[in-house]
């Protein structure tokens, strides 16, 4: 082995990119439990991958045959109904597991600088899962998928000028048929191999400006561990926990992620009595019945996608940390949490009775947080360094000021050379 390995060395730096960004790959001691859903995401994807691939090899890519190939799989498929239940169980447990990656981020502000950059490309990252997952939606052919689909690409009709012409586009016909549904599939195929190569440009930028921490503090070269043995044992232990709970509910709830009516073939004369789309976007969803005009409530909708990208701008405190050290950010942190499962019941709901000023109401917070946040956040600032803050995030933040007035200071330098020389 040590043989193949230095034939493998002296013309491809394995053993070294190995040690260099895994093995040896220096990070914070003090990493908690909620910084193992990273790697599990990388995990769900590859059982996301594998299984749909051997799905693929099984589907029938046609509006008359879909739904019976799908039922083929279940049926007469060798393990054919363990590989459909993986893929569809698969699908909320990525979103499970994205979802918290994502709210520990925003708990302990590690989207702020120097991590940008690294955040943007995790936004990217679940654009693109949102999209596999809408269009992985409509495949299995039933009332629900074929319906939903009808719905979310109608929505596109609300853009000015060439609203109609999208709707054909996206749909490859004037109603959602066999065209979309073979677009949809093609598609839906390729997308993970695209988030696959934009996650390793998420591992790029982090590893560019490594690992934040609970403390938020940026911790000295000897406050730091190598990732193997102990975060890789670690990591190996969430993996176990999350497999014992992803297992029983693929061997004993697999249906409790699949609407009744998608197991009934789609059929175009017959709408069913209320629409409702997957769980993980029905926050969104409700944030688009909320608003009266069509238009509006699209341009809501995807602004409630893209809003957090402005995340590294709205957040102006200078106290690192992100909730730890900030009570009234925390307060808003857990009361927006609240407001998303509060969405997410409007939008499982029907649209009556008290259920349409519920999701206004809940809409109007969801906007204002990010609307507040920049004021909020100075203000609280200014209210917790009066009242004193501990002494090693008071050193951090006295260090940052230090390599901004450094930076400040190259700056010039480097300006009065160009000048000598011109």
């Amino acid at each position: 082995m040590k043989k193949v390995l230095r034939w493998i060395d002296q013309r491809f730096p394995l053993t070294s990119f190995i040690k260099h960004e895994l093995t040896e790959y220096p990070t914070p001691r003090n990493l908690s439990y909620w910084w193992n859903f990273g790697s599990l995401a990388g995990i769900v994807l590859m059982i996301q991958i594998v299984s749909g691939i051997f799905l693929a090899m099984h589907y029938k890519a046609d509006a008359t045959l879909a739904f019976d190939s799908v039922e083929h799989i279940m049926r007469n498929v060798n393990y054919g109904w363990l590989i459909r239940y993986l893929h569809s169980t698969g699908a909320t447990a990525f979103f499970v597991v994205i979802y918290i990656h994502m709210l520990r981020t925003l708990y302990y502000g590690s989207y702020r600088s120097p991590r940008e950059i690294m955040w943007w490309t995790g936004q990217g990252l679940l654009v693109l899962l949102m999209a596999t997952a809408f269009m992985g939606y409509l495949l299995p052919w039933g009332q629900m998928s074929y319906w939903g689909a009808q719905v979310i690409t109608s929505l596109f009709g609300a853009m000015p000028f060439f609203g109609d012409e999208l709707v054909t586009w996206l749909r490859g016909d004037f109603i959602v048929g066999d065209a979309t549904l073979t677009r949809f599939f093609a598609l839906h195929y390729l997308l993970p191999f695209i988030i696959v190569a934009a996650v390793f440009i998420h591992l790029v930028a982090l590893h560019s400006v490594k690992s934040s921490n609970p403390s938020g503090i940026n911790l000295a070269d000897k406050d730091n561990i190598p990732f193997h043995p102990y975060f890789t044992v670690k990591d190996l232990f969430g993996l176990c926990i999350f497999l014992v709970i992803f297992s029983y509910f693929v061997f004993y709830k697999p249906n409790l992620f699949i609407m009744a009516e998608n197991y009934v073939p789609a059929n175009p004369m017959q709408t069913p009595a209320h629409i409702v789309p997957e769980w993980y976007f029905l926050p969104f969803y409700a944030i688009l019945r909320s608003v009266p005009d069509l238009l509006g409530g699209v341009i809501a909708m995807g602004l409630s996608v893209m809003i957090f990208a402005a995340m590294p701008f709205l957040d102006r405190s200078k106290i690192p940390g992100g909730s730890r050290y900030r009570p009234f950010h925390r307060f808003m942190f857990y009361a927006f949490v609240i407001d998303i499962m509060v969405l997410a019941y409007v939008g499982a709901a029907a649209p009556e009775g008290f259920v349409i000023p519920l999701g206004q109401i809940a809409t109007f917070f969801y906007f204002a947080s990010f609307a507040i946040l920049p004021f909020a956040s100075k203000i609280e600032e200014k209210w917790l360094i009066k009242r004193g803050l501990p002494a090693e995030v008071e050193a951090m933040m006295q260090s940052e000021e230090a390599q901004k007035a450094d930076r400040r200071q190259r700056k010039q330098d480097r300006r009065k050379t160009k000048r000598k020389d011109q």
